[in-house]
């Protein structure tokens, strides 16, 4: 999807919105770049797509992680990207990982294809669940669990992510502000976010469970600055881990252009 086309779309439907992030009290990026700080977060890893690109994944059972479905799309040639060459890096941080597992097969929402045209609606479906090789079976990373129901608009989310300039480390920003939620299935939201943040985890953090409501999907800019856009799962995730068990998982394989970050 070209940023342009979504930064026109947004600007004229968000632009009263865009400024009420900033009075609610959006955090800093933090970085998890100790034991001490990526406490809890372990779960959310790096999703290596060969040796040059990347993007965010978080393990949702022993054996499966959640990330965006352009994630399984080649940056370069638009073409589906080999289960083999797929690699989590769970709690990656500084050149170790928790755990480092491949990738068995994947499962993509039904009706997402990279060869659409450009909208809020492709955005809507743009969720993938990987089947890891091997379970991960760690005391200190739970897989995390879903929300039950989308947030409102005005709610607080928060986001864990790695991306451009952080590529090494984990960031966590632990409040930034739901703008709108598109008929689409589309959050749009103050988050603080770059390229290689596809496939992030949003939470909601009402509990003492963070609990996932959303998937990073894309950028664009608002007449305040950047703006993320995010899947909303709303009951796609039991879908698509239901095809994982019946062994249905090979998901779209359309060719086009690779959406980011």
């Amino acid at each position: 999807m070209k940023p342009a086309t979504l930064a026109l779309l947004t600007a004229l439907l968000l632009a009263p919105l865009a400024a009420l992030a900033q009075m609610q009290g959006d955090s800093r990026l933090q970085a998890l770049s100790t034991a001490d700080a990526g406490r809890g977060w372990l779960a959310v890893g790096r999703l290596n797509m060969g040796p040059n690109a990347f993007c965010t994944a978080t393990l949702i059972a022993p054996d499966r992680v959640l990330t965006a479905a352009h994630c399984l799309f080649d940056r370069d040639t638009g073409a589906r990207i080999d289960e083999a060459a797929l690699e989590f890096l769970a709690g990656w941080r500084t050149g170790r990982a928790e755990a480092i597992r491949g990738v068995r097969r994947s499962a993509i929402t039904p009706g997402f294809s990279m060869n659409g045209a450009d909208s809020l609606a492709r955005l809507g479906r743009d969720l993938a669940v990987l089947e890891l090789d091997r379970p991960i079976r760690h005391t200190g990373m739970q897989p995390f669990p879903m929300a039950p129901q989308a947030p409102a608009a005005g709610s607080a989310v928060a986001v864990v992510s790695y991306a451009r300039a952080r590529a090494e480390t984990p960031s966590l920003q632990d409040r930034c502000t739901v703008l709108d939620r598109r008929r689409e299935g589309v959050l749009v939201m103050s988050c603080d976010i770059d390229f290689g943040a596809s496939g992030a985890p949003v939470f909601v953090l009402d509990g003492s469970v963070p609990r996932i409501v959303s998937v990073i999907s894309a950028m664009t800019e608002g007449s305040s600055g950047t703006l993320a856009l995010g899947v909303q799962i709303d009951g796609q995730i039991g879908e698509l881990m239901a095809e994982l068990d019946e062994g249905a998982g090979e998901g779209a394989r359309a060719i086009a252009r690779f959406v980011r970050p």
